[in-house]
């Protein structure tokens, strides 16, 4: 079914699987303040958030973007057809598009303020606004090798299973093409991931009276998880590591003079698909 634009590739058990994530989650985006009336600030995405509720992080996807850009999708041709997984609003499609790229965005969510239906805005800005698909992304709704590149746009770590995610992706991903995680966060220890997840369980928990936990996606990356998927599926990572400021560079540092957990790393993992 093709709704405004959005073709729906849910199956109906899927659908009620996923019905109380997706409630909580836009419940969730909505109280951080995702999303806007105003059309200037998808178009500004990820360069200039005219909301300033969520400048920092931002500037960070600002920052993985433009290193994906240059350094990662410079071997695929301009007119390459790119899947963008954990598409959200679209803004990564978006700015794909402008630089002659054909996205393709796919997502759970679908509403008009932080989910597919956000990318009406872009309409005005390129010449025929990029396909839209509501999937999960171990049922992915295309033919084997149709894509030049995939990239987990800030969303890997909502899997329940990596590697079932990352097979059937490289499944969508023609040979020679490139499948990427950006902006998923790494811990050096898994203890520090689980600690994570339950101070983040328990300020939802706090802030908006539920705990986001309706499914158990993993999280979080580690050494050993990107190991396990080397090995169950024949890949090699290539793991790059953008400048995301001095900030980011101190978090370490600080988090052991002040007797916290390990932060998180952000990182950029690469993934070329062999014959």
């Amino acid at each position: 079914m093709i709704d405004d634009g959005i073709a729906h590739a849910l199956p109906p058990e899927s659908i009620a699987q996923h019905a109380r994530f997706m409630a909580d989650y836009e419940r969730i985006r909505q109280s951080e303040g995702r999303g806007s009336e105003s059309a200037d600030f998808y178009l500004g995405l990820p360069y200039r958030d005219t909301s300033g509720r969520n400048r920092e992080q931002w500037q960070m996807r600002a920052r993985s973007y433009d290193y994906l850009v240059r350094h990662l999708l410079d071997g695929t041709d301009r007119d390459g057809r790119i899947l963008d997984l954990g598409a959200g609003n679209g803004w990564m499609s978006y700015r794909l598009a402008l630089a002659g790229y054909r996205p393709c965005a796919v997502d759970l969510l679908t509403n008009d303020q932080d989910g597919l239906g956000a990318a009406r805005h872009y309409r005005t800005r390129l010449p025929k606004l990029f396909p839209r698909f509501q999937a999960e992304i171990r049922r992915l709704p295309f033919a084997d090798e149709q894509f030049d590149a995939a990239v987990f746009n800030a969303s890997f770590h909502y899997a329940e299973n990596y590697e079932a995610s990352l097979r059937e992706t490289l499944r969508c991903v023609k040979v020679g093409g490139v499948v990427i995680i950006s902006d998923t966060p790494w811990y050096a220890r898994e203890e520090s991931g689980r600690q994570m997840l339950a101070e983040r369980r328990a300020a939802f928990l706090q802030s908006h009276g539920i705990a986001a936990d309706s499914i158990a996606t993993l999280g979080y990356l580690t050494d050993e998880r990107l190991h396990r998927m080397e090995d169950a599926l024949s890949i090699h990572w290539d793991v790059r590591r953008p400048w995301y400021g001095l900030t980011w560079a101190v978090r370490p540092l600080v988090a052991t003079l002040r007797g916290k957990r390990e932060p998180s790393k952000f990182r950029l993992y690469v993934a070329r698909k062999g014959a």
